[in-house]
């Protein structure tokens, strides 16, 4: 099993940034993805980005590129989110999942039926 806890988040304006975390505990975890997904008000859980977890190499959707970074720190087994330029409608509950997998380069994991190990969400909300 792996745990994984998330910290961050919270109130911004109309313009600001913010960071979100996720540490992983439990189970080793070497290789594989850890990503982020949101869930707007009376909308479906929507991908926003992954990180490899042994080569770092990123992938975004289209609607963040420019405005979200993702990054990791093996030594701390922490994934990091950082949101620039936030705008109301990026309002929503960031959740972060993880899954053990083999990293082959290129892979995309862009639907939340894969991932097996969830954090609890954290509430993003960005005011006009």
């Amino acid at each position: 099993q792996v745990q994984l806890v998330e910290s961050g988040g919270g109130l911004v304006l109309d313009g600001g940034s913010l960071r979100h975390s996720c540490a992983a505990s439990g189970r080793t975890f070497s290789t594989g993805f850890m990503a982020w997904f949101r869930q707007r008000p009376g909308k479906e859980r929507e991908f926003v980005g992954q990180v490899a977890w042994s080569s770092g190499s990123t992938y975004y959707a289209d609607s963040v590129k420019g405005r979200f970074s993702i990054s990791r720190d093996k030594s701390k087994n922490t994934a990091l989110l950082q949101m620039y330029n936030l705008q109301p409608e990026y309002t929503a509950v960031y959740y972060c999942p993880a899954q053990i997998s083999p990293e082959r380069p290129g892979s995309t994991f862009t639907s939340a039926g894969i991932y097996e190990y969830w954090g609890q969400g954290t509430q993003v909300t960005v005011s006009p």
